[in-house]
């Protein structure tokens, strides 16, 4: 019997305080800072879900929709879309919110694939997602279509 786990097994949240040093000269976060949360995010979301260590293979996507700035929370939602043998999807959005207005932007939303591997850096295999939720089941639905995306790139290498 192959081995099946529900998205929500996956569902990582995490909550970051923007603070001075996080910002470029506009005023504004680093894509780079935010990169940093959901490459990390991302693994943990895939570690929760399989078990095993993970690496990035590819942040696949990443659209910065909006800026945070300081005092803002960020806040990062993570969970496995889809799997494959031994790689998972992992979706990413990150939420800005003023702390003291109660405003809320969509910042950032990203895709990313991570390999499990074994204690010498080889890939093994981990077990299938199930949607329930309707977001989760129209990111299962789209993700053959962004598998076959990341093929076409590596294909242009």
């Amino acid at each position: 019997m192959e081995l099946a786990f529900p998205v929500e097994r996956s569902r990582t949240i995490q909550t970051r305080l923007v603070l001075p040093p996080d910002i470029n000269h506009l005023q504004t976060i680093f894509g780079g800072k935010v990169l940093a949360y959901i490459d990390e995010i991302a693994a943990l979301a895939a570690m929760k879900h399989c078990n095993h260590i993970v690496v990035t293979a590819s942040i696949d996507s990443v659209d910065f929709l909006s800026s945070a700035t300081v005092g803002d929370a960020l806040s990062l939602e993570a969970f496995v879309t889809s799997t494959g043998r031994t790689s998972m999807e992992i979706y990413v959005k990150v939420y800005s919110s003023n702390l003291l207005t109660g405003q809320s932007a969509l910042t950032t939303e990203s895709f990313l694939t991570m390999v499990a591997v074994d204690e010498s850096g080889k890939p093994i295999p981990v077990p299938k997602v199930i949607p329930y939720t309707e977001e989760e089941k129209r990111l299962f639905e789209t993700a053959s279509a962004r598998k076959e995306n990341r093929k076409s790139r590596a294909m242009i290498r």
